[in-house]
């Protein structure tokens, strides 16, 4: 009797589709979409050291120094962050720069408390102590429910739109600050942005800020807003060493305001970390908020070694993932790759900086007014019948608004104290955390800062088709 057949081998299951962050797009799509997020963070990435550097009165080759080394390590910082490696880097799509916090303190090192080696001593030890305090403020993420974070993302986007206006006006600082061409440039490239979002292919409707930048550089050339004559003169190799303006002194009051400057970069990563995990449909937990945090302070180490300063996630680029929706961590790891190469080559460096500021605030517009929407719509899950909630979100944005409507507001208090006040971000973020404790956490108070409400109306358009309306909630890309 013949045997029967057997039966067929089975089929193997088909590997279930990476994570959108985890997605890797091809080269030509890395490329162009890293473009974009350097051309987006360049002028902030470069700001900080021309600052320092402008106020010690740095040479120009100095200066030019300071620039590459800050360049090679924005770059370094964003692929430890975006690849990461054993307990260092979030994995998600977070650009690195120069925070912004550090400057007043530095200058006031600077020129006054030992120089350039005593500010390196400084960030060493700064960057030493986040390293150590990452795994602490990891477990502090229960006081960040939905209240906070979107309350938060809302102050981000809010505190960068002066940024924007200020590029659009032409830079501050700039001689023609303000003149009808620059905002009109600004706002030609706001148009191309919308048009290129509204009516291009899915492709170009991504890459809008790129196109967008194009575009208005095509425009400023001939106009005479920009020109190439730096590019002549810049170096075609330029590598930092370590210690390269001697080796690193730790004054005792230089460490101390560092290390001020720490607690306000870790909070403000925090946020902009949540931000984008919100955007990117990957909620961050305790241990890769504590590895993001570990990872800006092993780069703010290197940053001291490498002759530049702390680290921390660029809000800037925020808003970028946001607006184009694509979430993919090796986007940016991308980015931080052209970002190495304009730090060891200045003559590309010199290049993207001819890009004219009005440009850049034509796009920023959209980028950062794309964050504070994301933070909208976060608060939308939250419910606010019959709570307290509407206190904590008024009262956190009202003071994280003050520095940036009133920058000197705070110039009578100490200096530890104008630190962690002068950045909005910070200060509404701590603003937002205390009110919720003290509303929702204290005697007698339900914790309902972590209870979502229900879904606006509309919403169901945002599940995506298959999965229920439980698994696509909380998700803020708008796919």
């Amino acid at each position: 009797m013949a045997s029967s057949a057997s039966p067929p081998p089975p089929v193997p299951s088909a590997r279930p589709a990476p994570h959108p962050v985890d997605e890797v797009p091809p080269v030509s799509h890395l490329a162009v979409f890293g473009l974009q997020h350097v051309l987006a963070m360049y002028a902030g990435a470069v700001a900080v050291p021309l600052i320092v550097g402008g106020a010690m009165k740095l040479s120009p080759a100095d200066l030019a120094y300071l620039i590459t080394a800050d360049l090679l390590l924005c770059g370094i910082a964003t692929l430890i962050q975006c690849v990461g490696f054993w307990r260092f880097g979030v994995r998600l799509p977070i650009m690195q720069g120069v925070t912004f916090a550090a400057v007043s303190p530095m200058v006031l090192i600077g020129t006054e408390g030992g120089g350039l080696p005593a500010i390196y001593g400084s960030v060493i030890v700064s960057g030493v102590a986040m390293i150590l305090l990452a795994p602490v403020f990891g477990k502090l993420l229960r006081f960040f429910p939905p209240l906070v974070t979107g309350t938060v993302i809302l102050i981000i986007g809010v505190s960068l739109l002066p940024v924007a206006g200020n590029w659009a006006a032409g830079g501050a600082g700039s001689p023609d600050f303000g003149a009808p061409k620059n905002l009109g440039l600004a706002a030609f490239v706001l148009v191309v942005v919308l048009g290129v979002q509204r009516f291009a292919p899915p492709f170009l409707s991504r890459i809008a800020v790129l196109v967008g930048i194009a575009v208005g550089m095509a425009v400023a050339v001939p106009f005479g807003f920009t020109d190439f004559g730096d590019v002549g003169d810049a170096d075609w190799l330029g590598v930092s060493t370590p210690f390269h303006f001697g080796a690193p002194t730790f004054e005792p009051a230089a460490v101390v305001s560092m290390l001020v400057v720490a607690l306000v970069i870790m909070t403000e990563t925090t946020g902009d970390m949540i931000a984008v995990g919100e955007m990117t449909g990957r909620k961050v937990t305790a241990r890769p908020l504590a590895d993001g945090l570990r990872a800006d302070g092993l780069s703010t180490v290197l940053g001291g070694v490498f002759n530049t300063f702390p680290y921390t996630a660029f809000a800037q680029n925020v808003g970028l993932v946001g607006m184009t929706r694509v979430r993919s961590r090796w986007v940016v790891a991308a980015a931080g790759g052209i970002l190495v190469l304009l730090g060891l080559l200045p003559k590309l460096g010199a290049v993207v900086a001819a890009v004219p500021a009005s440009v850049l605030g034509g796009a920023g517009l959209v980028m950062f007014g794309t964050v504070a929407a994301s933070g909208l719509r976060t608060l939308a899950t939250v419910d606010f019948r019959g709570t307290h909630h509407l206190t904590v979100v008024a009262v956190s944005v009202a003071i994280g608004m003050l520095p940036v409507g009133v920058p000197k507001i705070y110039a009578e208090f100490p200096d530890w104290f104008q630190t962690v006040m002068d950045s909005g971000i910070s200060a509404g973020c701590i603003t937002a955390i205390l009110l919720n404790l003290l509303f929702n956490h204290g005697p007698g108070a339900a914790d309902k800062g972590a209870v979502p409400g229900p879904r606006p109306a509309g919403d169901a358009d945002d599940v995506p088709s298959g999965k229920s309306e439980s698994e696509g909630a909380g998700r803020t890309d708008g796919e």
